[in-house]
């Protein structure tokens, strides 16, 4: 079909730079981690039956892959103590880098005299960051185990990064392939109002625009979701604060998104947002309307043995001191199947456990409620219509009281409202979600020993994926601080 993609691993960048030594390899779509991978097997003469290697290779490009992220970008937070950092401090971020040994050994490192952070808790962080289970993330060059991995920190610029360890099938037989599928019609609107009462106004624009639709055709009302945004727009209520949100309001935006079959459907939708100007409540303004056809990448596994993948080299044509064109060099192109090579018996490695914090650490108080903000930290990212999130506990002892109450109940409990389809749910849509998320919404949940950690995996949560869900943060990026934001009661 076309437009579909393979993910593919270090082995055409390593011959690359072995038969080409190039200054700039272009690749097709390759796994994150193997761009650094590549690289290092190159340099250090790894062989891929060196497979404990390769795992602590993929997991520094694997905390290297999001740059920023490791050294404290989309880690400050004002108000947490343990991540606080002044403004100016984020102003020079230093993207990190790796210093890798031929036995495998990773330095993690920032340039001297940065700003940013690179401790412990950042690259915990970035350890379970999109990793799904951590005893077997799976990379095309090898399957990781990251439980045992942990982190020295030897200075402010310097973390040494142990434990990785291929898991016990630690080549996978398959690939992932992604193929661009159609998913319908997606049709949008927005709305403002100001003032007295209105919160009530933007309810009573949802209602028209839905009742609206259900007039032309029937039964689409179930495809459109509603945010009042800067009240709702982001689900990211505590379950105990639900009814403080619907306080007095100078202004809100109302945001209706639809996901439908036809795009005569998303068209009327944009038409009947419209009209709002005339036939809805007072004070409306600002009204923005689009539509557009949607595409979703839908995952599958193809043996690697039906992969096969080519390289090749081009000079781009260059003028001599006298203005003389240089010759124009292109080799042939050369194809391989993606063959899993043979292994050796795995090294069996018992890493130590290095813990460490620049601010002084103490249990979280017990039998009183508090904000989860305050016993531990976390970052979300999204695996197609899946989601991974850590909790990293600040006092890292305090993991044992977690596991008692971070249960598949307790998840499903706090991200239920990101399936509400409307700002202003009523008894039977509460009933109806609630259904829904017991019967598709599975959480799975993994202790990462190494960092004292959980990372937790939530399926069928984030309406469909990036490329198709109606939701305003589609990655659910921001759904670490609905997790934080909860209220729980630690055991003693």
């Amino acid at each position: 079909m076309k437009g579909k993609s393979t993910y593919l691993g270090a082995a055409p960048i390593v011959e690359c730079l072995e038969k080409y030594q190039p200054d700039v390899i272009i690749t097709s779509r390759v796994a994150d981690a193997a761009l650094f991978l590549g690289p290092m097997i190159y340099e250090l003469g790894w062989n891929w039956d060196d497979i404990n290697q390769l795992a602590q290779g993929c997991l520094a490009g694997h905390l290297l892959e999001c740059g920023c992220q490791l050294t404290g970008g989309f880690f400050m937070h004002p108000g947490d103590k343990y991540r606080d950092m002044s403004f100016p401090h984020l102003l020079d971020l230093s993207l990190p880098f790796a210093e890798v040994g031929f036995d495998g050994k990773v330095y993690l490192g920032k340039a001297e005299g940065s700003g940013g952070v690179l401790n412990f808790s950042t690259c915990a962080e970035q350890l379970l960051y999109e990793v799904g289970n951590p005893g077997a993330y799976v990379t095309p060059d090898v399957v990781i185990d990251v439980r045992d991995v942990s982190f020295q920190p030897l200075s402010r610029n310097k973390v040494l990064c142990i434990g990785a360890k291929a898991s016990a099938d630690s080549v996978p037989d398959k690939l992932l392939q992604l193929v661009p599928k159609d998913c319908g019609w997606k049709g949008w609107g927005e709305i403002s109002y100001g003032g007295y009462e209105c919160v009530k106004r933007a309810k009573a624009a949802e209602f028209l625009v839905r009742s609206w639709m259900e007039e032309v055709f029937p039964g689409v009302s179930d495809r459109i979701l509603s945010y009042v945004i800067g009240l709702d727009s982001l689900k990211a209520a505590s379950n105990d604060d639900g009814t403080s949100l619907w306080k007095a309001s100078d202004d809100i935006r109302l945001r209706m998104d639809g996901l439908f079959e036809q795009k005569e459907h998303a068209v009327q939708f944009s038409k009947e947002f419209t009209a709002l100007y005339t036939n809805g409540p007072a004070g409306g303004g600002g009204v923005s309307t689009g539509h557009k056809k949607d595409i979703i990448l839908e995952k599958k596994l193809v043996r690697r043995e039906h992969v096969f993948w080519q390289t090749g080299v081009k000079h781009k044509k260059m003028m001599n001191s006298n203005n003389q064109g240089v010759s124009i060099k292109e080799d042939l192109l050369e194809t391989h199947a993606l063959q899993k090579p043979a292994l050796l018996p795995m090294a069996q490695e018992h890493p130590s456990d290095f813990l460490s914090s620049e601010i002084d650490l103490f249990p979280a108080p017990s039998g009183q409620k508090i904000p989860l903000y305050s016993v531990a930290h976390s970052r979300t990212g999204d695996k197609g219509n899946d989601l991974n999130f850590s909790i990293i506990p600040h006092f890292p002892p305090d993991i044992e009281r977690l596991k008692i109450i971070i249960t598949p109940e307790w998840v499903k409990a706090a991200v239920s409202t990101l399936l509400n389809t409307s700002s202003f749910p009523d008894s039977d849509a509460i009933n109806k979600r609630d259904k829904w998320v017991a019967e598709h919404v599975k959480v799975e949940i993994y202790e990462v020993k190494g960092i004292h950690s959980l990372n937790i995996l939530v399926r069928n949560i984030l309406d469909g994926g990036v490329n198709c869900s109606r939701r305003i943060d589609r990655h659910g990026k921001t759904i670490s601080d609905l997790i934080l934001c909860q209220k729980v009661v630690l055991p003693p």
